[in-house]
């Protein structure tokens, strides 16, 4: 009997979870909480607005790039500089428009996620680091390095290398933090990371402030950024912190609000995207919560067949039902495109990768069905075939490589395959688009065995001379990667997957 009462009270407290976790609930409490990002934004409307994903990027209808730094490296004993996710091009945004404004989000009990709390700010701390070594070290070569800049008065004496964190974070964690400082320095210095690019970019030292919907801001106060000594990286954590429901009413509806609706996106979006969401937004909260559902699917259906008819990848979205319900449950297969976010920069945001001079490009499916014709072959790693532009057979290649969640070999037995395509293709000179379904993870994972299998270390082809001299290690694969993600900065490898590369090049050394 005793265990009946626990169940039947594990059970109401997950139909009330149920019950505020609606689809609309999300939806509104999202479009009421961009309101205040939108806010921020307007006090400092020069610096570019950056999205974290995959949170962040409902939080407004346009962003100017979007970045990727994990909550998981912050976390308290597991903190962590990762250079496959080194966010270059967002320190060199900030470099070039004097700062920038990265947007994300928490679920309810913080104000910031552990991204913005430690993440971030070790990020910033060992790029002003290295930047500070690179500086010293060539000041002897170039005295104009660290000679005073008229503009900033920053030298290399007076770079800030401090690490910042925000007052919740214990002294104890702090001092913890910066006793690995060092360590990461160094393995981003050998990483082979451009720090001249960064040192030339940036004329202040990074420093990351923080706002959230508690933050007093004086409207007629609002510092210029120009003047600080630093260059801010402004962290809007969007969503409010308070730790009970909030029921709220309007004329029309009651909802019940939920900090930080945008994060794990798969268990309620039903295969609404931000882009879907924005171009529908009036719609979808003037509706209200009774047809929201309803209206979503007819959005998500009408989107995924006009994909169809453009040969585009268009899986049919299935939505697992709710465990009261009768029918059998069914694996959700939740498509967000990412790539088709609306993005103010034309140039690469919905384009083609290209490494360098190596004749090889990234990108997601869509992309390389609208744009096969620039290229001369593609090799398409989505699960889906697209429909491609090229006539001869050689021309093109799908192999339908699945997650490392799904299928922890699927990646490594399609890589000689994909190295064998490539081989043939650049041996006569042509351009290869590699291809998956974001273009951020198999593709960049496909791409780096490719890179590595075929060229040497200074980005030439060989046709994979240097490799069987040479082998692999795992530095020179995070080296290798961060070469990739140099150009890609979109790119977002799995550890999963990576694994799967490394397993793979060493099986092929073997070989040799």
């Amino acid at each position: 009997m005793e265990n009946e009462t626990k169940l039947s009270i594990y059970r109401a407290a997950r139909t009330i979870k149920r019950k505020d976790n609606t689809l609309y609930n999300a939806l509104r409490s999202i479009y009421e909480d961009s309101i205040f990002v939108g806010e921020i934004s307007q006090l400092w409307p020069q610096l570019p607005l950056v999205a974290n994903l995959r949170c962040g990027l409902w939080y407004n209808p346009k962003f100017h790039s979007t970045c990727y730094f994990k909550s998981t490296d912050g976390h308290t004993n597991n903190w962590s500089f990762n250079t496959s996710r080194l966010n270059f091009h967002i320190a060199l945004l900030a470099g070039q428009k004097g700062g920038c404004i990265i947007v994300d989000s928490t679920r309810r009990g913080k104000r910031f996620p552990d991204s913005m709390s430690k993440t971030i700010p070790i990020w910033t701390c060992v790029l002003n680091r290295s930047i500070f070594n690179y500086l010293n070290k060539f000041s002897n070569a170039d005295a104009s390095l660290v000679k005073q800049d008229s503009n900033t008065g920053c030298n290399s004496h007076d770079w800030d290398c401090s690490l910042h964190l925000p007052l919740w974070v214990s002294e104890t964690e702090k001092a913890a933090i910066e006793d690995r400082l060092e360590g990461w320095a160094k393995d981003l210095e050998t990483s082979g990371a451009d720090i001249a690019i960064l040192a030339s970019c940036l004329k202040k030292p990074l420093r990351p402030l923080w706002i959230s919907q508690k933050t007093v801001i004086w409207i007629n106060e609002v510092p210029d950024y120009d003047s600080w000594d630093f260059t801010p990286i402004i962290l809007v954590s969007a969503s409010s912190t308070s730790g009970v429901t909030q029921h709220r009413t309007t004329s029309e509806f009651s909802w019940n609000y939920i900090p930080g609706a945008g994060d794990d996106e798969e268990s309620w979006a039903r295969g609404l995207s931000p882009n879907l969401f924005w171009n529908h937004a009036y719609d979808l909260i003037s509706t209200g919560p009774d047809v929201c559902n309803q209206k979503v699917a007819d959005i998500v259906e009408k989107d995924r067949v006009y994909r169809a008819r453009r040969g585009q990848d268009a899986p049919q979205i299935t939505v697992k039902p709710s465990i009261s319900e009768s029918s059998p449950c069914l694996d959700p297969l939740l498509c967000s495109d990412l790539s088709n976010i609306t993005i103010s920069s034309s140039d690469e945001e919905r384009g083609i990768f290209w490494l360098g001079s190596t004749n090889l490009a990234l990108g997601s499916s869509q992309i390389a069905a609208e744009c096969s014709s620039n290229v001369d072959c593609v090799l398409n790693c989505d699960q889906w075939p697209i429909s491609v532009h090229h006539q001869e057979a050689e021309a093109y290649l799908h192999l339908p490589i699945v997650s490392s969640k799904m299928d922890r070999f699927s990646l490594f037995n399609n890589l000689s395959s994909a190295v064998n395509f490539a081989k043939s293709n650049l041996t006569k000179g042509r351009t290869l688009l590699i291809c998956c379904h974001d273009g951020e993870d198999i593709s960049v994972c496909v791409c780096l065995a490719i890179l590595i299998s075929l060229f040497n270390d200074e980005g030439s082809f060989d046709d994979g001379k240097f490799f069987s001299e040479t082998g692999i290690t795992k530095c020179e694969m995070r080296r290798r990667l961060v070469y990739v993600c140099k150009f890609a900065i979109k790119a977002r490898p799995s550890r999963g997957n990576l694994k799967q590369v490394f397993s793979f090049l060493n099986s092929e050394v073997a070989k040799v």
